[in-house]
């Protein structure tokens, strides 16, 4: 997996709560292998529909943005890992939400992904800010956690074990090994201690 330390790029702004997984990517696009892609289908019906503001995302400004700003409960309902694919596959590294849905962070952060929270006052600040709407640079600091945009600084937060994932590029057998020498001590303390409960050679 990809580290995830800095990032300086474009934000997509997607003033929309309550975005959900099947919006995110619809069942019907799972069908093809991940191998062929599934970035094209990123938000697919919510971007044709007359109107809604998931339609930012073909926008000139914000072509190539690696950021999605979005309002609450970014990522609920199913627990389908393919939208995080749909994300990954568009180019989004992050994703700056007030909350996110339990099974889409945890999902997000095992495909490099950052799930940053913000206070919905300034999500708000950040959806109304010029230079976001206007395609302009936004900066995300993973191990400060902080997000510039301009002159305003924002502090995010994140689970302190995801964070450690991110920074280093580690699934989760990476975390694993990196107990690797307190997991061995363990061990040769427990099998001095509890020798009979050895399996039989």
């Amino acid at each position: 997996m990809k580290p995830f330390v800095t990032l300086s790029t474009r934000a997509c702004p997607l003033p929309v709560a309550n975005v959900d997984t099947d919006q995110l990517i619809p069942a019907r696009f799972m069908k093809q292998p991940r191998s062929a892609g599934y970035g094209a289908f990123l938000l697919h019906d919510l971007r044709r529909e007359p109107g809604n503001a998931a339609a930012v995302l073909d926008d000139p400004r914000h072509a190539g943005a690696q950021v999605l700003v979005a309002r609450r409960n970014f990522g609920c309902g199913s627990s389908r890992e393919a939208a995080v694919y749909a994300l990954a596959d568009h180019g989004i590294r992050c994703v700056i939400a007030p909350s996110f849905g339990d099974i889409f962070a945890s999902n997000a952060v095992k495909n490099g992904l950052l799930p940053a929270r913000l206070p919905e006052e300034q999500v708000d600040e950040l959806l109304q800010d010029a230079l976001v709407l206007g395609g302009g640079p936004i900066e995300v600091d993973l191990p400060s956690q902080t997000i510039r945009v301009g002159n305003k600084v924002f502090a995010f937060e994140i689970e302190p074990v995801w964070k450690t994932q991110l920074v280093n590029g580690w699934d989760d057998i990476d975390m694993t090994r990196s107990y690797a020498a307190e997991i061995e001590r363990f061990a040769a303390q427990d099998a001095a201690a509890r020798p009979w409960a050895a399996p039989a050679g």
